[in-house]
């Protein structure tokens, strides 16, 4: 009985760690806005790795973020879901949704300082690795992660899902972005119609950028988030299918351009 105690003991003991996902609430400033965030982490994996800021949907920081930051951390990553908007700015509502995100969008200022607070704060995680910090964003959240790479934000790699691609300010100068891009859209997204996303993959050709563009044919706006449809708009569907490759295919690009 002691000697086969034992024994579980030491093959026990020489199990590899299971994961751990450990995630955290955190509120943090810019300038005088109060803002809410979400952090997830692998706590049984030891050594630093990259960290990947989650931007939100025009809906604002929610539970379709949440999940996401907690679907990198099991992937190996250090995920942040930022909030652009201001602590409690939630809403399931179009209209509410519409000005929120205009509020921001109309002041690239205030657009680039809420990411770089966020920024910030996940650089300062000890579980991250400096030198490799990534974002994704969807919707409007992916436009703002195009809007930071087009600046040259110092990011390896941004992906983005049923992103707006007319984003405001300069076009970027060649060599200027240093990012690796990689967006994912829907070929039946209204939103984002195909002219929209040959000019923005022209507007990046011309900047030099490296830029890969994934379409799923029949995917709508939103395809990712599984209460897209209770939002009562025809445009906005979920894809099951849709959502499950593009995720994939994220996970693949970061792999090449993370580590």
């Amino acid at each position: 009985m002691i000697r086969s105690m034992l024994v579980l003991g030491l093959l026990l003991a020489a199990a590899p760690a299971f994961a751990a996902i450990k995630t955290q609430e955190i509120d943090y400033k810019q300038g005088d806005t109060a803002l809410h965030g979400y952090l997830a982490y692998d706590d049984a994996q030891k050594d630093k790795r990259p960290g990947v800021l989650v931007i939100h949907e025009w809906w604002g920081h929610n539970a379709h973020a949440r999940h996401k930051a907690e679907q990198l951390a099991e992937a190996g990553y250090v995920a942040f879901a930022l909030d652009m908007y201001g602590k409690g700015k939630v809403t399931t509502h179009p209209k509410d949704a519409q000005a929120f995100m205009q509020e921001v969008m109309k002041d690239p200022e205030l657009m680039k300082a809420r990411f770089q607070a966020a920024y910030d704060l996940l650089k300062k995680q000890p579980q991250v690795d400096t030198e490799k910090i990534a974002a994704i964003g969807f919707c409007f959240g992916g436009s703002v992660a195009l809007s930071m790479a087009r600046q040259g934000a110092d990011l390896k790699a941004v992906g983005t899902f049923h992103a707006g691609l007319k984003v405001p300010g300069a076009a970027p100068t060649p060599g200027g972005v240093k990012a690796k891009i990689l967006v994912q859209t829907g070929g039946a997204d209204s939103m984002i119609p195909a002219a929209q996303v040959k000019e923005f993959q022209d507007e990046m050709q011309k900047a030099g950028a490296s830029v890969e563009v994934k379409t799923y044919p029949n995917a709508r706006h939103a395809f990712t988030n599984p209460d897209a449809d209770k939002a009562g708009m025809d445009n906005l569907k979920y894809d099951a299918a849709a959502d499950k490759e593009s995720w994939a295919e994220l996970l693949k690009f970061f792999k090449a351009n993370l580590g």
